[in-house]
């Protein structure tokens, strides 16, 4: 049962500490759209998400004001369009794109995901012709995120589908370069992509879910800051205190913030009439003061992000939220840990300009984290062979470690290591990290095959 007295003890942290709940996003499955035509299966598309999302909003916005709890993004989720538009044409998928914008709009959510493909096996047809799409559906629309699963634990990396990455993300950002490049924002590369995951821009509506669910993202590294800081501070003697406890105060903190997630899921579940999915409890940085995964790593002890020491608190920090948010719930779900997206983390956007955070560093902490490489702004001179081999390098962690791991690596055209990118709003700014070795992995990416 989910008691009121839980829920009060988190005033303080919604006042104070930024904690919110960073997404509720709605899960649809629109297998069933497909028609004879494109123009039928926008149609069905536009109407299924209408029908499904119409209240989903207002919904969302009465439930936060009966709480006090923030609601701070309403997104959509849907099947993995290369699925629904089986057979279907590069310019089909891009009016799709269009028609998924056009719906995301009329329901009034902030971005709707799910224009994917699953290929870590295999690639087909219509999945190159899908892909194909990508650089100019985004371009041509507002709330559109795409995702692309090119590995898993089981099945290895698909290497002929890695190397079109490479070229995706180049075309994205050589597509909206009038805005820095912003489309490769919108666009990841996944090894074992999960179909509950509520954040963005990698959602899913996976096929093994059901017709709709309601899934809800939680985030708050101020408050787990906040909640350090005092305990460190009333502990001021050296060797009074110990990672153990620091943990366990992690630990309880995000319990608390795991139930107040729960609690918002489950009305806005109850009053649609929607099925509950999960609670993905991450720390998810924004680019507010306070709101920072990198805070964390200076108040746990290292003096610059990214200096020795700097992996293992990661991976006592991500520990540490998986326990508390299992402990809190049987719905944990998603990604669930803690994210170090650089260009959402004014801390670690901070690290790179001075130099203390790498993007070899970054890889490393990527093994114990809940994602990988995200959000990082690098040179627009970056050849396409590069980009992939930096993809490779992320896919293979995941493969080898059985966990989710991605890249959104966004280079920026007409920009070199040194320069600045600012996207604003919850996509950040960032100093543009340099890259090392380029040029030199084209014999790698051209072997193709699996791995």
């Amino acid at each position: 049962m989910l008691r009121s007295d839980q829920i009060l003890a988190t005033v303080e942290m919604i006042q104070k500490e930024n904690l919110d709940v960073r997404t509720v996003t709605m899960g649809i499955n629109l297998l069933e759209c497909r028609g004879g035509d494109v123009q039928e299966t926008c149609r069905r598309i536009r109407e299924k998400i209408v029908s499904y999302a119409g209240n989903f909003v207002p919904t969302c916005d009465s439930v936060s004001r009966k709480y006090g709890i923030p609601v701070i993004n309403k997104r959509i989720a849907v099947t993995p369009i290369a699925f629904v538009g089986s057979g279907f044409e590069k310019d089909d998928f891009v009016e799709i794109a269009k028609t998924l914008d056009r719906a995301a709009t009329d329901v009034g959510v902030d971005i709707l995901g799910g224009f994917s493909a699953q290929v870590e096996k295999g690639i087909t047809a219509t999945d190159r012709e899908f892909i194909a799409s990508i650089p100019q559906a985004l371009a041509q629309t507002d709330k559109i995120c795409a995702s692309i699963n090119i590995a898993s634990t089981q099945k290895g990396i698909n290497m002929d589908a890695l190397a079109i990455m490479g070229q995706t993300v180049k075309d994205l950002a050589e597509a909206t370069a009038d805005q820095g490049g912003f489309g490769a924002a919108k666009f990841v590369v996944f090894c074992n992509q999960p179909g509950d995951n509520p954040f963005m821009a990698g959602a899913i509506h996976g096929l093994e879910e059901a017709e709709a669910v309601l899934n809800v993202g939680v985030s708050g590294p101020g408050v787990v800051a906040r909640a350090l800081e005092r305990l460190i501070s009333n502990h001021p003697a050296p060797g009074t205190l110990q990672f153990d406890e620091l943990a366990e105060e992690i630990k309880q903190t995000t319990f608390r913030v795991t139930r107040c997630g729960e609690l918002i899921g489950r009305a806005v579940s109850m009053s649609l009439g929607i099925e509950f999915g999960v609670v993905d409890l991450s720390l998810a940085p924004t680019p507010t003061i306070g709101d920072s995964v990198g805070e964390i790593f200076k108040i746990l002890g290292v003096d610059a992000i990214g200096a020795p020491g700097t992996t293992a608190i990661l991976a006592m920090l991500n520990d540490a939220v998986k326990k508390g948010g299992i402990f809190a719930s049987k719905t944990v779900g998603g990604l669930s840990g803690a994210f170090i997206p650089v260009m959402e983390d004014s801390m670690l956007a901070d690290a790179v300009g001075a130099g203390h955070l790498c993007l070899e560093k970054l890889e490393a902490m990527t093994c114990v984290c809940s994602v990988g490489l995200d959000m990082v702004a690098i040179p627009g001179s970056v050849d396409a062979d590069t980009i992939a081999a930096i993809i490779a390098d992320e896919m293979a962690i995941g493969v080898i470690n059985s966990k989710t791991t991605a890249a959104r690596l966004i280079p920026v055209p007409g920009k070199e290591a040194g320069d600045h990118v600012n996207f604003g709003g919850l996509f950040g700014a960032s100093p543009i990290m340099p890259i090392r070795n380029v040029g030199k992995s084209s014999r790698f990416i051209g072997w193709g095959g699996r791995m």
